[in-house]
């Protein structure tokens, strides 16, 4: 029997932490070819996703994959994201969470590269409310721990 990974249980654990706290929940996530999100909001092979229950409907963490719909430009769409491509999570308000190390994702991927700029045409697409970017962390030093 193959001993299941801590990651997604972390996960969870900080995503009912942000519930919690009234925080907003954001996810980091390392782009290739098995993860369903928009390409259009890929940068340098990486997407925020806000996971919030605001921001998404029948969101489902599971062991093997992080599954929702959320809308992007207005659109809503089925997100797909391995849990091993989570490269962070953490509360946007004030950037508590947990990193982690991504192992066997391409730093960068040139058919997922070609793939983006197909989509993209011109500028960025505009986001909705719940599309924001997050700031990073005012005081200059991150709060997340790395878990390898």
């Amino acid at each position: 029997m193959s001993e299941i990974s801590t990651k997604p249980y972390l996960v969870r654990a900080i995503y009912q932490w942000c519930a919690d706290q009234g925080l907003t929940p954001y996810i980091s996530v390392a782009v290739d070819r098995h993860t369903m999100v928009p390409r259009q909001f890929v940068q340098d092979g990486q997407i925020v996703l806000n996971i919030s229950p605001d921001a998404t409907q029948s969101l489902v963490i599971g062991n093997e994959l992080i599954a929702f719909q959320a809308r992007f430009g207005g659109i809503a769409q089925n997100i797909s994201v391995p849990v091993d491509n989570v490269t962070a999570i953490y509360a946007r308000e004030n950037g508590h969470g947990m990193a982690f190390e991504v192992a066997g994702v391409p730093a960068h991927d040139a058919e997922l590269e070609a793939e983006t700029e197909s989509v993209v045409s011109g500028e960025a697409p505009e986001l909705s409310a719940t599309d924001e970017r997050p700031e990073p962390p005012k005081g200059g030093r991150s709060h997340l721990k790395l878990v390898k």
